[in-house]
């Protein structure tokens, strides 16, 4: 006597699915993804992140935004992990931050962070980079960051690594003011 196999579950179909309250999806890999020319990668706030109020610590959202873009760079096959020898081409050191706070984080977060070049130019590359939670600006960064060779001199960006980053060049959009009331 063979059973009958169960019917399966219905799913609830994406238009009845209640979507507004979940947290965005996490991309599969370590890195993040790219969306278009901007890069986009996940990060949830841990204890030690977060200072005697709970808060995240200002200057651990440096450490976020690096995170970050180490990971562009990964990505688009810059940096010293790049098996093709970037190293030879130069690298990428802060020259410049400006960083503007407008909300706190807190312990279990989960952290999106955007990244996009916004200039290239002979020796330096331009970035901003925004800090969100459920999509509230919570952090804004602008970065200059200077191209060095192997012994931190300057030095100008490679034509190889000038046409890695020259298709994420992005115009950047205007912002809503965070504070206004």
């Amino acid at each position: 006597m063979s059973e009958a196999a169960a019917p399966p579950k219905k799913q609830p179909s994406p238009q009845t699915a209640k979507t507004e309250t979940l947290p965005p999806k996490p991309p599969d890999t370590l890195s993040g993804a790219m969306d278009g020319p901007i890069h986009v990668i996940f990060m949830r706030v841990y204890y030690e992140d977060t200072d005697a109020l709970g808060m995240v610590y200002y200057a651990n959202y440096l450490k976020f935004i690096e995170r970050a873009r180490t990971d562009m760079l990964r990505l688009t096959g810059i940096g010293r992990h790049d098996p093709d020898g970037s190293e030879r081409e130069g690298l990428f050191v802060v020259r410049r931050c400006t960083i503007d706070y407008f909300a706190p984080a807190r312990l279990d977060d989960v952290l999106e962070i955007r990244t996009s070049v916004t200039g290239l130019r002979a020796a330096t590359l331009e970035l901003e980079q925004a800090v969100y939670r459920a999509g509230k600006v919570l952090s804004t960064a602008q970065i200059r960051a200077a191209c060095v060779d192997s012994a931190g001199r300057p030095r100008k960006i490679s034509p190889k690594i000038r046409q890695k980053l020259q298709h994420l060049l992005t115009k950047i959009q205007p912002k809503a003011d965070v504070n206004a009331r």
